[in-house]
């Protein structure tokens, strides 16, 4: 890695410098001003010791962040992660190692926290696959024809809609949030303080949209809340007549027919002609319960994507899908500490596993990138090795670390950070 120019230092920020900061990483990012509401929020949530400080000389430059978050991971276990976040450099600094700097700096801090995993959502993907961060998720979006499609109805509890302030109704829908996390990789715990990014509405972004509706999805008995659905509308007409865009923001439910009560409710709105969200996983639901699959209208994305700080504890730390016992010998450029040999064990689902150093003869070689890329159970180590990215050096072992790593549910990411 190249090393950084002279006269560029890093060193954590101070509270109050807050403000300057955040304006040389909008800078960096184009130079547009988050509205208000969005930046007191942001405010809030920065984690100001985690947050550090590229300098020239005295000046800032640019800067980085991390975030304290708990990942799922297959398996079902929820483990600290390092979410790195606020990623940006002055376009006058660019391509002087200041970049690399911060890498460096976080990527040690997060070491010397004991987190073995950190994460990020990337601006431009073919920055952070230098320092070692893998595709490890994708998104899927989808446009709808409001009246060109049926949504099945799949047996199960009876519901009742009824629309609420999305605010008022946030503790009971993130209490069904917090149900789901463990069931599916890469969803985030949402520690307290990241519920109102949720219903974060400010007007100045709305786009013409109107201001977030929810409709909650209930137990005619008891209330209990089974699903909820958070939206706008974008009002507009044709000479066919009116046309306006249902914006889909969060769709959650605890039972498929619930999940499917709402897609009906969402694609049968007065006054509307298309209804679009923005992400949902790959294996979504939706596009086996609509009545013709051609009328979505899909635009898949990167999502998350997955570094191991730590290999061992990192791999010890998540399920298997099948027994597996290989060798892998990982490269790793910017962390050095996770090159070499490694021997990864498990007996299969519920067992956990052993990762150890070894000077056992390697099964597969792959680079760190590869390892975080299939580390979710997204991607898998036979897609990369395909792609020439994983080697297989014993024969069957590729079959056989393939399966083990394999989720049978596609991790997501449904928020950014």
């Amino acid at each position: 890695m190249t090393s950084h120019h002279p006269d560029l230092s890093v060193r954590p920020l101070a509270a109050e410098e807050w403000d300057g900061w955040f304006r040389v990483l909008e800078l960096a990012f184009g130079g547009s001003e988050e509205e208000p509401q969005q930046r007191e929020l942001w405010r809030e949530l920065t984690e100001v010791d985690r947050a550090l400080v590229v300098c020239d000389g005295d000046r800032p430059v640019g800067g980085c962040g991390a975030y304290s978050f708990r990942m799922a991971v297959p398996g079902g276990a929820v483990l600290p992660v390092a979410g790195v976040t606020m990623v940006g450099v002055l376009p006058t600094h660019r391509r002087r190692g200041a970049l690399t700097a911060l890498m460096r700096r976080q990527l040690d801090d997060v070491r010397g926290r004991g987190e073995a995993l950190a994460v990020l959502t990337a601006s431009e993907p073919p920055i952070y696959g230098r320092f070692g961060y893998g595709h490890a998720t994708t998104r899927l979006g989808f446009t709808l024809p409001r009246g060109r499609v049926t949504v099945h109805q799949p047996a199960g509890p009876e519901v009742r809609l009824r629309l609420a302030d999305p605010r008022e109704a946030l503790p009971a829908c993130e209490e069904l949030y917090a149900g789901l996390v463990p069931l599916r990789p890469g969803m985030l715990e949402r520690r307290p303080g990241w519920e109102a990014l949720a219903v974060l509405d400010a007007p100045g972004a709305r786009g013409g949209h109107s201001p977030q509706m929810c409709v909650l999805a209930e137990d005619p008995v008891g209330g209990r809340l089974l699903g909820y659905a958070r939206y706008a509308i974008r009002p507009d007409s044709d000479d066919a007549g009116p046309a306006g865009v249902v914006r889909v923001d969060d769709v959650e439910a605890a039972h498929p027919a619930v999940y499917a009560r709402l897609w009906a409710y969402l694609l049968d709105l007065d006054l509307t002609s298309t209804v679009t969200i923005r992400t949902r996983p790959v294996d979504d639901p939706l596009v086996h319960l609509v009545s013709d699959p051609r009328r979505i209208v899909p635009k898949q994305r990167d999502g998350l994507f997955v570094r191991l700080v730590e290999v061992a504890a990192a791999l010890e730390q998540r399920g298997w899908a099948t027994p597996l016992d290989v060798v892998l010998e990982v490269t790793d450029g910017f962390c050095p500490w996770n090159a070499g040999r490694w021997r990864l064990s498990s007996a299969g689902p519920g067992t956990g596993a052993s990762c150890v150093w070894t000077e056992s003869a390697a099964d597969l070689r792959l680079d760190i990138r590869e390892l975080g890329a299939a580390y979710l159970g997204g991607t898998t180590l036979a897609a990369l090795a395909r792609a020439g990215l994983v080697e297989e050096v014993r024969e069957g072992a590729l079959a056989e670390a393939s399966r083990a790593f394999a989720s049978d549910v596609a991790p997501w990411l449904p928020h950014g950070f």
